[in-house]
């Protein structure tokens, strides 16, 4: 395996229990590597970022959803275990959160957590638009950053494409103005993505966000291919299915052959498959797990599989 990564600087994964107890085990600080778009691989032990196309920046390819997990009452009581889950996210080189006004409390539970951390190097910001018409939509971000409490949002998306023609001449004025830094849109459902694509093909974005799982795998066959020809970042949401894939492999134990490219879980298995496709720039797993958490970001360190493997996965999983 090869990567065509850079050195930035030290950083230590920090472990605890993990889906199948992996991180009780001590992982030794490690250096990042950026990947540019296409690489597959990272040294041994290294943070896995990739390459935001329209910029350059640098982004750790596992991020965090709130859909559903930080939709939670704003009480000292809910909120207290999302805030070891944010302060893990970080510690172990989260960047991306990605939230909605559509999320429910998703969004305010989000701003006061962040708040209470001192320490969120690399924040990177990603929330929605998701209402009608375009004061509408600008009163909706502005309560979104002030909920978030930033000051400047980094990535503003068009929830499942929501007036999105509107919206979408705001979204320019206001990156021209540094009123936020990324536009993208969004969808999680498939009938959509005929839309989406001539969207993609047309629009000046620097982000796309859809689903895409080891086994739902039609977007390979025309999104992802639009987004790494356009230049486009690419953010992936329900990557487990919904849960569904873990319960396909429940009783299963990891294949040997995993360990090439330092899989410990089945969790990490579904996440370092998406990771792994060059047009993918970040995936978004949900949780409000702290062991599922520390899980996930394990998948964001070490070797990504080939497209050899790839195929190897998809076969096992096909085969079940």
């Amino acid at each position: 395996m090869m990567s065509n990564g850079s050195e930035k600087e030290m950083i230590p994964f920090k472990t605890a229990l993990s889906r199948r107890a992996f991180l009780r085990s001590s992982v030794a600080a490690s250096l990042i590597w950026t990947l540019a778009p296409g690489a597959l691989s990272a040294a041994r032990g290294s943070l896995i970022k990739k390459i935001i196309p329209s910029s350059g920046e640098p982004l750790s390819v596992i991020g965090l959803g709130t859909s559903g997990t930080f939709e939670v009452e704003l009480g000292d009581a809910a909120q207290s275990p999302l805030v070891e889950v944010l302060h893990a996210f970080f510690d172990n080189g989260g960047q991306l959160v990605d939230s909605s006004p559509m999320y429910g409390s998703a969004e305010a539970v989000t701003g006061r957590l962040l708040q209470q951390l001192d320490n969120k190097p690399g924040l990177f910001t990603a929330t929605k638009v998701w209402t009608d018409g375009r004061q509408a939509g600008i009163e909706q971000m502005e309560r979104s950053r002030e909920l978030l409490g930033v000051k400047r949002i980094d990535l503003m998306q068009i929830h499942n494409l929501r007036d999105w023609e509107v919206h979408l001449e705001t979204l320019v004025e206001w990156k021209a103005l540094g009123r936020i830094r990324y536009i993208g849109v969004t969808t999680s459902h498939g009938r959509f993505h005929d839309e989406l694509e001539e969207i993609l093909q047309r629009q000046p974005l620097d982000f796309v966000q859809f689903s895409y799982n080891i086994l739902d795998r039609d977007t390979e066959l025309r999104l992802l291919p639009i987004a790494q020809e356009r230049g486009i970042a690419t953010l992936i949401n329900r990557p487990y299915r919904r849960g569904s894939l873990f319960r396909m492999v429940r009783g299963k134990s990891l294949p040997d052959w995993t360990a090439e490219f330092d899989c410990n879980s089945w969790g990490q298995f579904f996440l370092k498959f998406i990771a792994s496709h060059p047009a993918v720039t970040c995936v978004i797993p949900a949780t409000s797990s702290l062991d599922h958490l520390l899980d996930n970001m394990a998948a964001g360190y070490g070797r990504l599989p080939d497209q050899q493997t790839r195929e190897k996965m998809i076969g096992y999983m096909e085969s079940l």
